[in-house]
């Protein structure tokens, strides 16, 4: 037994030496949980994926600026079934019942390529009168299908239809997290845009960001967090173009006057190996366009999580309480601090605590974003936090999505 004991410390100092930290698989129960479970894989240690390095010496300007934040979808998006009343007074669903899904994204309709929602449905619509079948060509995850559909007469609106609601763009309120200036890379969010009636990832195609103005929050409470309200400014300072909507945000390239009063000079990045329990600092827009800065808690720190929710975090700031009653809706994006470097972003808010909630690592989104991450990290160190780290009891909340809020025209046919 000893001798395998030896072998085990052995092992775990070729680790350490070799500088690869081992993972953790946590499972977070969705219910409140005073203790969770912990497992380790050993063969887990030499599994390289998601953990590239990034440059410690690269310099970005930390965010907060609230962002009007716009997209068009790559194909025309299914987001739901629209009943068709038959003469007989029935509820019909032609589109459904020839296996059309929610989420379904229309790429042709009788071989012509979809262009938008407005060019779907007026091609649909002449494919109605007619009462022809039409031929769909439609992308679910990743497979091409081909879907045919028979018009049924509504009696509602004295037309022919198929049942369906479509849009293909969307358009909301969230916080720019950093831009890397030399090559004006940006990042923000913290976590992928969804359709707020399919939870799908948007598939994007393109899309925008210009400088967006606050107007007021909804104070966020237990049980129902709370939103900023902005509008989209006219005489931006700042706009963009949106290159990718990954989870752990969006990326793209800036053009336009960008400066962050706190750190006029840029600031370096944090490793997650340098992160401690402990006071941090966030930076986010409360009122115009004016970013201010408040105090958080870092509570727990999720070394081996490669999602957007590594670090818990606390409000502390008495402000921020009293003006927002913690995070809400619209402040995903806002860039975590702590000793002079940035280390992350604001993602999720605790739906029945909304002083609290998670945080992603800088890393995950400096890797997503495109710039350079060939350097070495130092990493080395978080083999022995994690040791002592893993030894405490975790705990969990509900948690929801700091959810982009969203606003859409949305087509029937």
């Amino acid at each position: 037994m000893k001798k395998y004991k030896r072998r085990i410390i052995l092992f775990v100092l070729l680790c350490a030496s070799l500088a690869l930290p081992p993972r953790i698989s946590m499972s977070f129960p969705t219910s409140i949980s005073t203790q969770s479970a912990i497992s380790f894989s050993l063969f887990d240690f030499f599994n390289h994926e998601n953990q590239q390095p990034i440059q410690s010496d690269l310099r970005v300007i930390p965010g907060g600026q609230s962002i009007g934040i716009s997209l068009r979808t790559n194909g025309v998006l299914i987001v739901g079934y629209a009943p068709i009343i038959d003469s007989s007074g029935k509820e019909k669903f032609p589109a459904k019942n020839a296996g059309i899904k929610i989420g379904d994204m229309i790429l042709s309709i009788n071989e012509v390529k979809a262009q938008n929602d407005l060019q779907v449905s007026e091609e649909i619509d002449q494919q109605c009168q007619k009462n022809k079948t039409i031929n769909f060509t439609i992308k679910r995850g990743n497979q091409i299908l081909k879907k045919q559909i028979s018009p049924v007469f509504c009696s509602e609106t004295n037309r022919n239809r198929i049942g369906l609601f479509i849009r293909d763009e969307a358009a909301g309120v969230g916080t720019l997290t950093f831009i890397e200036p030399k090559q004006q890379i940006f990042g923000a969010l913290g976590h992928v845009i969804t359709d707020m009636d399919t939870n799908e990832k948007i598939e994007l195609k393109d899309g925008k960001v210009i400088e967006s103005s606050i107007s007021s929050i909804e104070k966020g409470k237990n049980g129902d967090p709370g939103e900023k309200i902005g509008t989209f400014m006219i005489n931006s300072n700042f706009s963009g173009k949106i290159n990718k909507n990954t989870e752990s945000g969006i990326y793209g390239t800036l053009e336009g006057k960008f400066t962050n009063k706190f750190y006029k000079d840029g600031i370096l990045l944090g490793l997650k190996s340098e992160i401690i329990p402990g006071p941090a600092k966030i930076y986010t827009v409360l009122k115009n366009n004016t970013i201010e800065e408040f105090d958080i808690e870092i509570e727990k720190i999720m070394l081996n999580r490669n999602d957007n929710k590594n670090l818990i975090i606390k409000i502390t700031d008495p402000k921020l309480l009293d003006q927002s009653g913690g995070i809400v809706q619209g402040m995903s994006g806002s860039p975590i601090v702590q000793n002079q470097k940035l280390i992350g972003a604001v993602t999720h808010v605790f739906v029945n605590d909304s002083t609290r909630g998670y945080g992603i690592f800088i890393e995950n989104m400096i890797k997503d974003s495109g710039l350079n991450s060939s350097a070495a990290a130092q990493t080395g160190s978080s083999f022995y936090y994690l040791l002592s780290y893993c030894s405490k009891k975790l705990s969990s909340k509900n948690l929801k999505y700091d959810k982009f809020f969203a606003s859409y025209m949305i087509n029937f046919c």
